[in-house]
């Protein structure tokens, strides 16, 4: 796969706009998710969270992508701000630049079916896996040290 269009039109839990160039030297793992969908909440957040705290954060980064493509009216960036609270989420998250049509722009770049899903860059910044819904802890911890483990002149 190749290195892929992000748009975000503004961010949560951090200073400043983050870019994925940003994440060069790291693998970088972006949960793409809903706060609406019961399958981002249940499975891909606390996934996303459970590799953050797995890995050390000079090799993964983890960050998230709030990707609307439905039930925009309740899923407004204070609503999102107040979700991530609660839920204790404190990796940085995107909320995805709004599209021509109902998917917004970095979900319909990179050509995801829907939410959760799960996207791995490996050191370089290019885009090596995109995972539909639910995937086991183990087979995607598996993935990520295999990413890891890859050098950098790959």
């Amino acid at each position: 796969m190749e290195t892929a269009p992000f748009f975000a039109a503004d961010w949560l839990n951090t200073e400043r706009p983050i870019a994925l160039a940003d994440f060069r030297g790291r693998v970088l793992a972006v949960e793409v998710f809903q706060m609406l969908c019961p399958g981002c909440v249940l499975h891909g957040l606390p996934q996303a969270q459970r590799l953050a705290q797995t890995f050390e954060a000079r090799d993964l980064a983890v960050i998230g992508l709030h990707s609307v493509f439905e039930h925009h009216e309740g899923n407004s960036r204070e609503t999102l701000a107040a979700f991530l609270h609660e839920w204790r989420i404190r990796f940085p998250v995107a909320i995805d630049a709004p599209g021509e049509g109902p998917m917004p722009r970095t979900m319909a770049a990179w050509a995801l079916q829907g939410t959760p899903s799960l996207v791995l860059f490996d050191r370089q910044g290019e885009m090596r896996a995109r995972h539909f819904g639910q995937m086991a802890d183990l087979a995607l911890g598996a993935e990520v040290m295999a990413l890891i483990g890859e050098t950098a002149a790959r």
